[in-house]
Order: structure tokens, then C-alpha cells, then sequence
């Protein structure tokens, strides 16, 4: 399968399975209240396919544009109803009945991440440890005093155990802190504490990514730069690489690790790059140039080729993190609340100016981002469903007429006036709400031009 068409299926697949979930919400809540469901439809526009089933002969449908879904309920303010069939109709439901049906579809997807959150953490996964390499010059970790293969232990006082938990903790105290301490522990065992100055993710709005502009690296280990294993149809394949080979000079330049390669390729995407090659005991010279690739909006090169490693660096490197199924469970509401809340501070200081709305993302941005979680394995494209899942349950709760938490707003309105909101005011917010939406879209697809072009 070729690149875009394996990025456009992992795209395909996450937006399948949460517009199904989205929308299987609001239609078993709505079978709860006993309103008769006309039509369930993954996407909009002409149906693709069709099949009617159940009871009532709800029409199931696959409809041209993907891009969401809805379910279509008995409703006498959408057409005549029969006489035996209106105490079925949604508009004849009591109000709390109706927030019920509404509020099912977000619902539906904070508990799709809380039960995928549970199998990961139970099951367990194999994440990086939060190992520390060598900070870019002048940048805030170098200015902290972080050193080359430090550990780190606790961020803020909170323990960590992957790299991923130091940055998801990093980016809550970020928001309202201009310090956080960093305990640590060099390859010596000595534990250090380091203080770090996060101003500069606020100041930069957010954009990119957070530690990048904190200049943090990732641990490297000082491996051999022989090569394990080279991918097919690879540009290090197309170069006459082959696995066994000891990369020993890239452009004149003595290479001295595996690291060495690494950075060069990575910094050099769509130039060629001489190499002078060991291969059984015979000096050769081979030129490889590294494939254009964008990796968190930033273009790098790839080549294909996998270092040698005998288990070390992995064991080095990596960590199993697993629950109990009861500690599972709280770990996943808690992560699923803890990011629910994030993604609305967000969203609040986006209103605000205080975040960047070049963080906006569109359909391209997260089918990028799905692609690359399912090249990195299931357990990862997982957890980025998960993530996108409390995206869209939190979005779809926004106070916006059109979406669910503007047909909340309306019901809560009707409550305190004791009495249903008007057509017109609610045609009229109709209107407003998807004039808002349409401009989120299209600054969402402006953003994702923007980085395809710009990187």
C-alpha cells in the first residue's frame, strides 16, 4: 500500500469509527425515550448504500461526503406524522428527554476514549522513557542546566514514566506557571533538580510543538552506525545499501554513531548525501538522497534503513507501562476528563488570543497524524483515537447552534422561560451557528495548506 492511500485509510478508519459512535449515541438514546428513528447515515449528501432493518424500518445509510453523520428522528416540525405515531415524535418529548438525546452523542465518544484508555493502560504498552538528550544551544533546557542522558524523574512534583506523560504534564503547568522543576537523575545516579523556563511556549502562542521550543531531545544511545535492516523500494534501498553496512564518513564527515546518521538524513530531505561504506572488509561509495517527509509540520528526510541492534538499546530506552483493571479504569477516566478539560482551556484562550489559531486543525493535519500513529503501531493509533474522540465530544458541546451543545443551550433556555424558544430564533441562530462553522472549516483547511506548503 502506498503512502497516501495508507494515511487516507487510517483517516478513513478513525472518522468511521467516531461519527458511528457519535451518531449510535443519539440513536440508542433516542430508542430509550421511545422516539422513532427514521434514518442513521454515516456522511452526508446522496447515499452510497442503503438497508432498512429493526422494528420501525430505520434506513441505514453510507452517504457520499464522510465527513460526519446524523440521525434523522420522527419530528412533526420536519413533516406530517400520523396520529398513531405522534406521542413517537422527538418534538413531543419532554425537554429533559430531549437534552438526553443530544447530550448522548458526546456522550457516546468520552466513553469510546475512556474504554480505549482502559485496554491500553491495561493491557499495557511499550512507551519511551522520558530520557533526555543532549538540549539545543541557548534554548530553556540548556539554560536549566539539563545534561546528556539525564532521566527524568518528576515534572512539577507529579511522577512520570514515559515520555509522553513529561510532556502531557509540562503543557498542563505551562499554561499557568512560568517555572517548573525537573527532578532528575544522571547516568551516575545523581538526582538533580532543574528549573525550567516555560514563558516561551505562552509567548509563542502555543504554536508548534511545545518541546521543541523548549529545546528538548529525545535520548539517543551511542550505537554503531551499522545498519540492521533496510526497508523495500526505500531510497537506502534504491542507493545499494544494504543491511550489515557500516556508514563511516556522509559528506566527508567522520561519523561516529548511529545518531550521526540520523541527523544527517533528517536535516538534509531531498539532497544527496555521499557515503563511504564497510561492507566485508571492501570500502564503498554510495550516494543516498533522503526522501521528503513532514513530521509535526516540520520537513525532514527519511531513507529507509533501521540500525543493528541486538535488544540493548531498546531495554535502554523503553518501558511497559501496565494497570490492574480497576486501576486501569480510573487512570482512563481520569486521562479522558483531564484532556477533556485541556482541550476547552484551549479552546478558551484560542477565543481569547492567548493561544495561536494556527493550532487549528483540519481534515489533512489529522489524517497526517493518523497515518503516522498507525505506522508506529496499534496501541498508539489508539490512544490518537481516543484523543480525536474527546476532541469531537468537547467541540460538539460548544454553545453553537448547530451543534449539540447549541440544541443544549435552546433546551436550557426553554427550561428557565418555561416554554420552547421560538422558530425564528432558533432559525436564526441556525444561520449564525453554521456561518461560525463554516469559517472554523475553512480556517481549519487554510491552516493545513499553509503547513503542507511551508512546513
Amino acid at each position: 500500500m502506498n503512502g497516501f492511500l495508507y494515511y487516507l485509510v487510517a483517516f478513513a478508519v478513525v472518522i468511521g469509527i467516531l461519527v458511528i459512535v457519535h451518531e449510535f449515541g443519539h440513536y440508542l438514546a433516542a430508542r430509550w425515550a421511545g422516539v422513532k428513528v427514521l434514518r442513521f447515515s454515516v456522511g452526508f449528501g446522496r447515499p452510497l448504500w442503503a438497508r432498512r432493518w429493526g422494528r420501525d424500518r430505520t434506513e441505514w445509510t453510507i452517504a457520499t461526503f464522510p465527513l460526519g453523520g446524523y440521525v434523522k428522528m420522527l419530528d412533526e416540525r420536519e413533516g406530517e406524522v400520523a396520529a398513531e405515531d405522534l406521542p413517537r415524535s422527538f418534538n413531543r418529548q419532554s425537554v429533559y428527554r430531549r437534552m438526553v438525546i443530544v447530550a448522548a452523542g458526546p456522550a457516546a465518544n468520552f466513553l469510546l476514549a475512556i474504554v480505549l484508555y482502559w485496554g491500553l493502560f491495561w493491557y499495557g504498552s511499550a512507551e519511551f522513557k522520558p530520557i533526555l538528550g543532549a538540549p539545543v544551544v541557548a534554548s530553556p533546557a540548556a539554560m536549566a542546566g539539563i545534561e546528556d542522558g539525564e532521566l527524568v524523574l518528576q515534572v512539577g512534583g507529579e511522577k512520570v514514566l514515559t515520555w509522553q506523560e513529561m510532556r502531557w504534564v509540562l503543557l498542563q503547568r505551562a499554561v499557568d506557571q512560568e517555572q517548573i522543576d525537573l527532578e532528575v537523575i544522571n547516568p551516575r545516579q545523581e538526582i538533580s533538580i532543574r528549573r525550567l523556563d516555560v514563558s516561551v511556549v505562552r509567548q509563542s502562542g502555543w504554536e508548534g510543538d511545545a518541546l521543541d521550543k523548549l529545546g528538548f531531545r529525545m535520548y539517543r544511545p551511542r550505537l554503531p552506525a551499522v545498519i540492521g535492516r533496510i526497508a523495500a523500494d526505500s531510497a537506502a534501498d534504491a542507493a545499494g545499501l544494504r543491511a550489515g553496512d557500516e556508514i563511516l564518513e556522509i559528506d566527508g564527515q567522520d561519523v561516529a554513531s548511529w545518531a550521526d546518521v540520523v541527523n544527517a538524513v533528517r536535516e538534509s530531505p531531498g539532497r544527496t548525501l555521499q557515503l563511504e561504506v564497510l561492507r566485508q572488509g571492501a570500502r564503498l561509495f554510495l550516494a543516498v538522497t533522503p526522501v521528503e517527509v513532514v513530521e509535526q509540520g516540520r520537513s525532514i528526510g527519511r531513507i529507509g534503513a533501521a540500525v543493528s541492534d541486538d535488544g540493548h538499546a531498546r531495554a535502554e530506552l523503553m518501558i511497559t507501562v501496565r494497570y490492574g483493571p480497576w486501576s486501569a479504569l480510573g487512570k482512563a477516566f481520569t486521562e479522558t476528563w483531564d484532556k477533556s478539560s485541556f482541550t476547552l482551556l484551549m479552546i478558551g484562550k484560542m477565543i481569547s488570543g492567548e493561544v495561536s489559531w494556527r493550532n487549528l486543525s483540519g481534515p489533512v493535519t489529522i489524517a497526517d497524524y493518523a497515518g503516522q500513529s498507525a505506522k508506529l503501531g496499534i496501541d498508539y493509533y489508539l490512544k490518537f483515537l481516543a484523543l480525536v474522540s474527546i476532541s469531537l465530544g468537547v467541540l460538539n458541546l460548544l454553545p453553537i447552534p448547530i451543534l449539540d451543545g447549541g440544541h443544549l443551550l435552546y433546551y436550557l433556555v426553554e427550561i428557565i422561560k418555561r416554554g420552547p424558544v421560538s422558530e425564528r430564533t432558533m432559525e436564526i441562530g441556525q444561520q449564525i451557528g453554521l456561518t461560525l462553522l463554516l469559517m472554523l472549516m475553512a480556517f481549519a483547511f487554510y491552516n493545513d495548506i499553509n503547513r503542507l506548503f511551508s512546513g
